[in-house]
């Protein structure tokens, strides 16, 4: 099975956080300055991915010793699109360089599409080729999120991209082609998974999604628990849960015990946490974090990391565990078709409205990115 990636991945909540740049707590400066923190604890039982897209951050975190593999997603590589830094520009010149080079693209003309859609994906390479010299495992690049519902386009894409990355003599292995979790997107993860290039089911709020995933043989997947949590707060009003009892927990804990129980290999690594029992309540900020220790991977960004090297490691206790939670699973291994899917996903409201929330959030930010990528041509 496989159990050893490590990502880092950003949360749409937090689009302030990916390109801050803070210095590592002491704690946290070296894998051997660990041993009494809970971020200590949480590893032996947990991968730990951080969520940051700043080159500095990650190769700070990296040199913990926590930190294997990374990703890029729109956020990310709107942000390096903008952020000014002499690096980041770099990337951005050499992308609407290679897009002009590739499609003939002239100067002073308008834009097409294609020549603007390989400026994004080149875009979203250079970032990935920053993030694979700084870290020795895997590397995560999205493909266009508006391709979402298109199985054949998203893996055209997916196979540009990797196509790129072993031009820069980056073999496939090192990366990881993410989705959305739409019917098509996993589709695409289907085929592309067939080709060895291995993929990351990402924006999954439901069961559903996840078996779909599972059943796909995609690599991973990237659950949202705080996300989740957000949707039943707002529909029934309440401030907060007890952290084993959040919704986002819950559902997560059952996507985990349906993978052990039927022996898929799809790693469950859920991503963008919120406090339990409610922001005012001191320490709530890892409750799902801690409510889900054991779970396969976790991507968790730097200030719940920092929260985590505060505090005792007596206070991780491993809640997901393989064997308990395959033989409390009651979920049959039913298998999904793109009609019963599409029959069980009229009723999954809470999946329906976060999974358009997310999807339109990364759209927002491709759509920020070709603006200014049309800026630079």
């Amino acid at each position: 099975m496989k159990f050893s990636l490590i990502a880092i991945v950003a949360t749409l909540s937090s689009p302030t956080m990916a390109f801050i740049t803070p210095s590592v707590s002491n704690k946290c400066s070296s894998s051997t300055q660990l041993q009494t923190s809970a971020l200590e604890s949480l590893a032996d039982i947990t991968t730990l991915s951080i969520d940051s897209g700043d080159i500095d951050t990650v190769a700070r975190y990296a040199k913990t010793g926590l930190i294997t593999d990374a990703t890029t997603n729109p956020l990310f590589v709107s942000q390096a699109g903008a952020n000014g830094d002499a690096r980041y520009e770099a990337m951005v010149q050499e992308a609407v360089t290679y897009a002009k080079r590739k499609t003939c693209a002239e100067d002073g003309c308008p834009v097409p599409e294609d020549t603007l859609n390989l400026a994004i994906d080149r875009l979203a390479v250079n970032l990935g080729k920053e993030l694979v010299s700084l870290v020795p495992g895997r590397v995560s690049t999205e493909v266009d999120i508006r391709l979402s519902y298109d199985t054949d386009k998203s893996v055209e894409r997916a196979r540009s991209i990797i196509a790129m990355y072993e031009d820069a003599g980056i073999s496939k292995d090192r990366i990881l082609i993410k989705l959305a979790g739409t019917w098509e997107g996993i589709q695409a993860a289907k085929v592309l998974e067939k080709e060895g290039i291995q993929c990351n089911i990402t924006l999954v709020f439901s069961f559903l999604q996840a078996a779909a995933a599972a059943q796909a043989g995609a690599y991973l997947i990237s659950p949202f628990p705080g996300r989740i949590l957000d949707w039943h707060k707002k529909q029934t009003g309440l401030e907060g849960y007890a952290p084993e009892a959040d919704p986002g927990v819950l559902a997560v804990k059952r996507m985990y015990a349906y993978f052990r129980k039927y022996q898929y290999d799809t790693i469950c690594m859920p991503a963008s946490w919120r406090p339990s029992r409610g922001a005012a309540v001191e320490g709530s900020d890892v409750d799902e974090i801690l409510a889900l220790a054991g779970v396969d991977e976790m991507t968790i960004p730097e200030p719940l990391l920092n929260s985590l090297c505060a505090l005792s490691p007596d206070v991780v206790k491993r809640n997901c565990d393989p064997t308990t939670d395959a033989a409390a699973c009651n979920d049959p291994d039913f298998r999904l078709t793109e009609e019963s899917f599409a029959q069980y996903w009229k009723t999954d409201v809470c999946g329906q409205e976060k999974l358009k929330e997310g999807m339109d959030a990364f759209t927002a930010e491709t759509e920020k990115l070709i603006t200014i990528l049309i800026e630079k041509f």
